[in-house]
């Protein structure tokens, strides 16, 4: 029989302000261990999901799924055999938003705030998207299908009508995202971020001692933190880079490439 997990065998590994969810996870694997029945998570973000994974390790299947392919945040099913899941498994129910287009228009801030405000925890909702048209969906616990549907009938100013749809009547996301480069002195977190935000680095220390910085969906207040190819930043009010490249420049710098998406409209 594999052994009970302990919650503090995982801390030096994460955040101290991460440790509730690193409890909240354990309880929820011993749980699968004692009981051997599968469960499925509420949707998690990209580092909560990273911490599901640190905690299971080899000893249970951890599939994923967020009601499609490119989902950032996931439902993740766990279970100690393989178990051939089809969408309809990870119990995800897709909304559309309907709005009267021609008179008013929807923002992602809007959006979320009235997601957030409804009462339920941010963690029963997934992706918001939209076509860049004018439609937008989300996707959402399906137990959960009923409280949206009867509870939500506006959004900032404007009354809208959520409508259940199939998973195969998303919409084909909007990708506003574009490949950025710049010179930065070093590979320290710092430096990377002053380079393509075109701030300054005293600008960057207090975004970071305001907790407006994210390196890979974790917050971070080091400037010294270095980076390396794949990692994902992000800075409050200007957006997400993913760090595709580091070339050395002639005159001994490095010349860095990233992936951009621009921070939502607010």
């Amino acid at each position: 029989m594999m052994d009970k997990r302990q919650a503090s065998s995982f801390y030096p590994h994460f955040a101290i302000e991460e440790r509730p969810t690193i409890d909240q996870f354990v309880g929820l694997f011993n749980r699968l261990l004692f009981t051997g029945q599968s469960f499925l998570t509420d949707f998690l973000d990209p580092r909560q999901r990273q911490i599901m994974e640190t905690i299971a390790g080899g000893e249970a299947i951890v599939q994923a799924f967020g009601g499609y392919e490119e989902a950032e945040k996931c439902r993740l099913y766990i279970s100690l055999e393989w178990e051939n899941l089809r969408p309809d498994d990870y119990q995800v129910q897709l909304f559309e938003i309907e709005y009267p287009q021609k008179f008013a228009s929807l923002r992602h801030s809007q959006i979320l705030g009235s997601l957030a405000n409804s009462g339920v925890k941010t963690d029963t909702f997934g992706d918001i998207i939209t076509d860049g048209q004018g439609r937008w969906q989300f996707f959402a616990e399906k137990e959960l299908a009923g409280f949206f549907a009867s509870q939500i009938d506006r959004m900032g100013p404007v009354k809208v009508r959520l409508e259940e749809k199939p998973l195969k009547d998303r919409l084909e996301a909007e990708d506003n995202s574009e490949i950025i480069s710049a010179v930065a002195s070093s590979m320290r977190l710092d430096a990377f971020l002053a380079a393509l935000s075109n701030k300054s680095r005293s600008q960057v220390k207090e975004a970071l001692e305001a907790g407006e910085v994210r390196l890979n969906w974790h917050e971070e207040e080091k400037g010294e933190s270095l980076l390396k190819v794949g990692d994902i930043l992000s800075l409050r009010r200007f957006g997400r880079v993913k760090l595709l490249s580091v070339q050395p420049s002639k005159k001994g710098r490095l010349r860095v490439e990233g992936q951009f998406w621009p921070a939502k409209r607010q």
